[in-house]
């Protein structure tokens, strides 16, 4: 094989890995940053993360947490396979020579040419999750709970409105600009950061010989470090892409960091960071895992 077929199939095998761990929590997180400002006098739909989560069982089961994964899973293959393989381009051409290790610099700068390829590709799989997700978050009143309709049978379903009335191919790429603030500076982080331990855990830049354990805390504090580094900005991105076509809130993405800090504060910046984080170290553990046993296998 090839190693554009090995990474491909080894960022698919760790893509995979990291949806199958991560999705409910990433579940939560939405709900959290979707959930408007209540009115005064009223309390918002959830107080927690942990009440999300029982409320979100109470009334779904817990199917409910994996609600609006067939569209990551339809296409986690591509996303993961590109971001790896264009990390593995980007990698051979900042090489000195074949084979040469890359110095923790070289790798942000791989994972940030990687997550300009992913934004593209990520941004209608994260319109059609985020709204799917979000269906149901509303504020609750003395005695009574006000919950939206569902408008969504699924994802196929959102990307038949989205086109039929949100302007077309366009409408599925709204918050493409803060998807790509989240990847390009969110991969550079999370790359420069995991192989950063790999060389410290490793003692040397041969980083070959690292066990699991390694592995697994490499890549898991890595991925705390994607959203430590970014979060705002996905916050961001999960509020335009949730807002309403024909009677928008937000007139882009600095619109959006305004009303959100003026309405919240600085954290309403952070609606959600709990789940974030919580997903971030097992899911990106799992990935990285897989991807580095599957991509070691082959060779």
């Amino acid at each position: 094989m090839t190693d554009v077929a090995k990474d491909l199939t080894a960022g698919t095998i760790g893509g995979a890995s990291q949806l199958i761990v991560g999705h409910p929590f990433d579940t939560i997180k939405v709900k959290l940053q979707s959930q408007p400002v209540p009115p005064p006098g009223q309390r918002p739909k959830y107080s927690g993360a942990i009440d999300a989560v029982k409320q979100t069982v109470a009334a779904e089961g817990p199917r409910g947490l994996y609600k609006g994964m067939g569209a990551p899973l339809a296409t986690v293959a591509a996303l993961n396979a590109v971001l790896f393989t264009v990390r593995g381009q980007m990698e051979a051409l900042l090489r000195s020579e074949p084979g040469a290790p890359l110095t923790v610099n070289q790798q942000v700068v791989a994972g940030a040419g990687a997550g300009v390829a992913v934004a593209v590709l990520a941004t209608p799989t994260e319109l059609i999750k985020c709204r799917l997700q979000a269906q149901g978050a509303a504020v609750t009143g003395p005695g009574a709970a006000v919950t939206a309709a569902i408008k969504y049978s699924g994802p196929m379903d959102v990307a038949k409105q989205v086109l039929r009335s949100e302007g077309g191919i366009k409408g599925l790429f709204k918050g493409l600009i803060p998807t790509m603030g989240r990847e390009v500076p969110g991969n550079a982080a999370m790359f420069g950061v995991y192989e950063a331990l790999k060389q410290y855990f490793a003692g040397g830049t041969d980083t070959s010989g690292l066990d699991r354990g390694s592995l697994i805390v490499a890549g898991g504090l890595a991925g705390g470090a994607f959203w430590v580094s970014v979060y705002p900005t996905d916050v961001i991105k999960s509020a335009i892409q949730i807002d309403d076509y024909r009677n928008p809130k937000y007139s882009g993405s600095i619109d959006a960091f305004k009303k959100i800090v003026k309405a919240e504060g600085v954290g309403g910046l952070y609606k959600g960071f709990g789940p974030a984080m919580a997903r971030s170290v097992p899911a990106n553990a799992a990935c990285f895992l897989a991807y580095e046993g599957v991509r070691s296998s082959l060779g």
